[in-house]
Order: structure tokens, then sequence, then C-alpha cells
């Protein structure tokens, strides 16, 4: 009887748009006190999620993209782009998947990364008379990226709760993640040669080298993450604390955009973020936990089994129920929500957990945007200054090819787990 009024209560706040933080908190304090349980347990549960070395590492990265998206990063990996290919037809379009590609490997976040591009390409592609459509719907889906080529927030949001290992993790978006820039760049040079997109002014030789010497800087903080993590130096936490003095360091002494200043309020806008993640991360474990103690996981397994369903038929169900969740829910959400739900059927299916995360990943790209939530969508409404309508139809072609990437990497595993097995030996 708890369960039903418990769920019935959730999907009731949620649909008057309760905030997810407070809809999870409130339900965990209310079925811990009508069970009768003193609420220094709750308490107790919530020191317990915080107990994670793993953990520290997500504030640590939300500052390092916060330093990266202010401190003029952005401009030097387009600069940089743009050397490579700017005789092409529509190379803005090119250069912005480009540019994501990169600032996601720094980033972690969809969102900053939308927003630090969008920023710079979408006023140089309404001069150069790109219609604003294409513009904010390649910036948006090229912004997904943030979330899927490591380091990723939703990876090790991910890796935290179903206790995975987040280098293995961060290694399988490595390949899906250049398979969707590849095929967003297609789309992109396929819609430049059919409405005749303007070709950009050569750059002479010595832009060429500036352009490329300008972006080293900003590629310290991939290299410094990734190599540092893959070697062995360094162990998650450390690298994102490394990361986040780096893009400081890196935005103060070369780009120059942000002042000493800056600092304390960039360290406190990333603060204020991170407060809201990691509240959200212990109302939704400590949620799930009681959703655990009052049989919800083991009547989901059962019902799996008495529905016989094989592996590939549960992926199905699950890539549906994900899109439907995107759609009304902001990834992480989704993510705390329902995966604590369905780790027991993964093991029950021998469903591989990073096979599954990269297929979660790229769910949670396209909610990012799917209408009415998609957060990409408001922020290039607010970049570009345009109607959401307008965002809405750029997106969509791109929401067609990442549905494609999501079949295909739900039916091939191995795009997923080859990269991490070859590096870290097969399980």
């Amino acid at each position: 009887m708890l369960l039903t009024i418990v769920l019935i209560l959730f999907f009731i706040l949620l649909l008057v748009g309760v905030p997810i933080y407070l809809v999870l908190s409130g339900l965990a304090v209310m079925v811990w006190l009508v069970e009768g349980n003193p609420l220094v347990s709750l308490g107790q549960q919530y020191a317990n999620h915080l107990n994670s070395y793993t953990l520290v590492a997500v504030p640590l990265f939300v500052i390092a993209a916060t330093f990266m998206q202010r401190g003029g990063v952005a401009r030097a990996l387009i600069a940089m782009a743009s050397a490579w290919v700017g005789r092409t037809r529509g190379a803005l379009g090119i250069v912005c998947i480009l540019a994501t590609a990169v600032f996601a490997a720094i980033s972690g976040s969809s969102v900053a990364t939308a927003l630090a591009i969008g920023a710079v390409l979408i006023p140089a592609m309404k001069q150069r008379g790109y219609p604003i459509t294409f513009a904010t719907g390649t910036i948006g889906a090229g912004g997904t990226l943030g979330i899927l080529i490591p380091p990723s927030l939703a990876m090790l949001i991910y890796g935290i709760i179903v206790d995975e290992s987040v280098p293995r993790l961060f290694l399988a978006g490595v390949i899906p993640g250049l398979i969707q820039a590849a095929l967003l760049m297609a789309y992109v040079r396929y819609y430049a040669v059919r409405y005749d997109l303007p070709v950009e002014e050569p750059m002479d030789r010595q832009e060429f080298i500036t352009a490329n010497l300008n972006a080293l800087p900003a590629l310290l903080v991939p290299t410094i993450i990734l190599g540092g993590i893959y070697s062995g130096l360094v162990t998650i936490s450390e690298a994102a604390g490394l990361s986040a003095v780096v893009a400081m360091i890196v935005s103060l002494t070369f780009y120059r955009e942000i002042r000493l200043r800056d600092v304390l309020p960039i360290l406190a806008d990333g603060v204020r973020q991170t407060g809201v993640i990691i509240f959200i991360v212990l109302a939704a474990l400590t949620f799930a936990h009681w959703l655990t103690g009052a049989g919800v996981t083991r009547a989901l397994v059962d019902f799996i089994e008495r529905m016989d369903l094989t592996a590939l038929e549960f992926l199905i169900a699950a890539n549906i129920i994900m899109f439907i969740l995107g759609m009304f829910l902001e990834v992480i959400s989704v993510i705390l929500i329902f995966v604590p739900l369905i780790v027991p059927v993964l093991l029950k299916l021998d469903i591989d957990p990073i096979h599954f995360g990269v297929i979660l990943v790229v769910n949670m790209e396209i909610a990012l945007l799917t209408p009415p939530v998609g957060l990409n969508l408001f922020v290039l409404k607010s970049v570009a200054d345009t109607g959401i309508d307008k965002v809405i139809r750029g997106v969509t072609p791109y929401i067609g090819l990442m549905l494609v990437l999501l079949v295909f990497i739900t039916l091939v595993p191995s795009v997923s787990t080859w990269l991490p097995d070859l590096v870290f030996g097969a399980r």
C-alpha cells in the first residue's frame, strides 16, 4: 500500500513541476517516518553515500568545466578547428562538431559544451548567412558529445551507482563518440552542399600555425585527465583535481578572458552547481535504497523472468522507457531513478554494465534534445535569441541520426566494450 502511495505521489509531484531533488528527498523523509525509523538513520544513509572517493571527482570536474567555459578555451578550439577545415563548404558547421568534440573531452558536460561553443559560433554563423535552425541544431547535437566523450559526468555518476570501473566507462564512450561525431559531420556536409552554404576564406600558413599553437594550452586539460588516468599515475578524483587547477591556470595565464577577481565567483558557481547534483544523487540513492528494501527491484526481476525476455528484448524495452523518461526529466534524474532499479536485471540477463552504460548515455544525449525538458534546447534558445520552435526544428534531423547510432550500439556491444577490453583486458 505504501509503495503504491509513494509511486503515485512521485509522478504527481513531477507533473506539477516540483524540483526532482525535493520530490526524492521529501519522499525519502516521508517513508522513513511512516515506517517508524528515526531521522538520524536517514542522515546515516546520506553519510554512507557521501563516503565515496569517486564522488569527490564530481565537484572538481564541474569547476574545471566552469573555468573552461568562461576562460576563452572555446575560442581557441574553434580557431584550431577552422584552421583545419576552413576551405570546406559549410565549414562553420564542421568546425562546430570538431570543437564540441574536443571541448567535450575537457568539460564532461553537455550543457557547458553547447553554451561555450554556441556563444561563439552562433553569432558567426548568423553573420555568414547560415539558417538559424541549422546553426542551433548543429551546436545542440554537437554539444551532446559532452556526456559521451570522456570525461563524462553522466558516466561518472552511473559508475558510482553500479559500482563499475569509471576508467572503463570513460574508454567505452570513445568509439561511440567518434562515430557520432562522424555522423554529425556527414550530415553537415550533405546539408552544406545541398543548400550551398558559404566557403570560408583560407588561412595563410602563419595563421594556421598560430591557431594551432594557441589551442595547445586548452588541450593540456584532456591530456592530463586521460593521460593521468590511463597511465595509472592518478586516480579519477586526483585527475579531476588536476583538471580544475590546470583549467584555472590556462584560463588566467594563456587566454586571459577571466581575471583573478573572477576566480572566487567561478568557484562559487561551480560549487553551487555541484551542490544541486550531489543533493539529487543523495536523495535518489536513498530513495532507491528504500525501493530495494520494499521489494520493487525483486519484483521487477521476477516480472522479467515471467515475461521470459532475452537480453536484446530487455534492452529494446529499456531504450523505449529511457527515451520517454528523457522527454520529461533531466539527465542525472533519469540515471538516478532508473539505473538502481534495473541493475539486478542486468546481472540476471548477463548484460555487460559497460555496454549498458553507453546505451544509457546515448539515450541521455537524445534526451537533451527532446522537448519539453531538453536542456540544450533552452540553452540554445537563450544563446541564439530565437524561438524554441526553430531550435526544435534544427535538432530534429540530428535526433534521427542519434537514434540510428543508438540502434547500432544496442545491437553491437563490442562497439562499447572493445576498447576497454583492449586496454584493461577482457573480463
